[in-house]
């Protein structure tokens, strides 16, 4: 690799919520393993399977059911999102004794820029292996390793290459994109969808090295930045640094919830509206933060066909208190909804500032309404989400309770 080059890893962990599980209960080393939605139902949705259950062909994403009928021998255990959050920052620190610019990317996967700390450890190959090794032996989690001299060929060299090997480790340099990257099919390029695909193709584009070979300027005028942004991912073009602060920048707070059912009636959604404004305006107290936009979503049923809307308005004072914010969430739904039946809904506060300066007002009850929120949330922080909540959470369309035992949508 050349000298000038950077030298960056993506780390990714193998079948992670199964591997978590595995290691948690030898007595299922040697047997087809998946973490999956309700165990006790035997329904919901595979989030994780196991080498051993991907023999037998079960993938991540299907139906639990469909899993079940292609290894009918099949363990399944319910996903505990507390444990893997806590193995995903395990492995966080075991990475820093490498480098300190380690950046997770999702929660089974980091970057680790090593340009200027490899004298220390070896050849990057030499690097992977140690990374490897020190996982397996504090976690049981296997991980494959994508090295190359940005972001972005990391992340193909690791999905493309290293998870197919034996020694779960390929280093692809600047030299080798044409004849390593540039044959695969166009489907396999970051950040391609299936949509993507299938206009890409439809202009003869059919590997990446089509889409490098095609002139910026057709790429700009079909799809703007989004062309280009894709023709600089094929060209092997990201200048993007290792940034370990990336997701502490906050830029805003928002809460989705898929509903169990289709919503219809107002008071069943104002339930959820309601819900999901205190959660949002919680987290933004929690972390010091009062926001003048806010957004609200809400798609229906077909997630094939898209239905629904999303709008925002600006308020004219930044404010996490959650009666005001809501106040605003109902007017922008209200306004935009059609009726139809809703499955999934979504709250945000953007346009952040701190809450520790704000204008005080002899009519407003905002110090009095913030100082009752922040003890509602004292008493969630020590004895759970449960201890307290509104009436309206009680009701059938209340979700509440039901996510309080949950990290994420899944059990803690």
């Amino acid at each position: 690799m050349n000298k000038k080059d950077r030298v960056i890893m993506l780390v990714d962990c193998q079948s992670f919520y199964a591997s978590v599980e595995k290691a948690a209960h030898p007595q299922f080393k040697n047997k087809p393993v998946v973490v999956a939605g309700d165990p006790a139902r035997r329904s919901g949705i595979v989030l994780a399977a196991c080498p051993l259950a991907k023999k037998y062909g079960v993938t991540t994403a299907e139906r639990l059911g469909e899993a079940m009928g292609k290894c009918p021998d099949l363990i399944v255990l319910k996903p505990r999102m507390k444990l893997y959050i806590d193995v995903s920052f395990q492995i966080t620190q075991l990475l820093e004794t490498f480098t300190d610019l380690v950046e997770p990317y999702s929660i089974d996967e980091q970057f680790l820029d090593l340009t200027n700390t490899q004298h220390l450890f070896g050849t990057p190959e030499q690097i992977a292996e140690q990374i490897q090794e020190k996982i397996v032996d504090a976690t049981s989690v296997h991980t494959r390793i994508g090295i190359s001299y940005c972001k972005v060929v990391a992340k193909m060299a690791c999905d493309h290459f290293a998870k197919k090997n034996e020694k779960g480790i390929f280093q692809l340099p600047k030299q080798d994109l044409q004849s390593v990257l540039w044959p695969l099919p166009i489907h396999k390029l970051f950040l391609v969808g299936s949509r993507m695909n299938t206009h890409l193709l439809r202009l003869g584009i059919h590997t990446i090295g089509d889409l490098a070979d095609t002139p910026l300027s057709k790429l700009r005028e079909k799809w703007g930045v989004n062309g280009e942004l894709l023709w600089k991912i094929a060209k092997g073009m990201d200048a993007s640094p290792v940034t370990p602060q990336t997701h502490e920048k906050q830029k805003g707070i928002g809460h989705q919830m898929t509903l169990p059912r289709d919503y219809w009636s107002k008071t069943e959604l104002e339930v959820i509206l309601l819900e999901l404004t205190e959660l949002v305006c919680r987290r933004c107290r929690t972390k010091g933060y009062m926001g003048s936009v806010v957004s609200v979503g809400c798609r229906g049923a077909d997630f094939d066909r898209k239905t629904g809307f999303h709008r925002q308005k600006k308020i004219a004072v930044p404010t996490n208190v959650t009666n005001e914010v809501y106040e605003t969430v109902r007017q922008l739904f209200y306004a935009h909804w059609d009726g139809s039946p809703v499955r999934s809904l979504g709250v945000s506060l953007t346009q952040l500032v701190s809450d520790q300066e704000y204008q005080l007002s002899m009519f407003d009850p905002f110090e009095k309404d913030r100082s009752l929120e922040k003890a509602t949330d004292g008493l969630k922080d020590k004895y759970g989400d449960a201890i307290i909540m509104r009436a309206a959470s009680v009701a059938e369309a209340g979700q509440a309770k039901d996510r309080a035992v949950k990290i994420g949508g899944h059990y803690k």
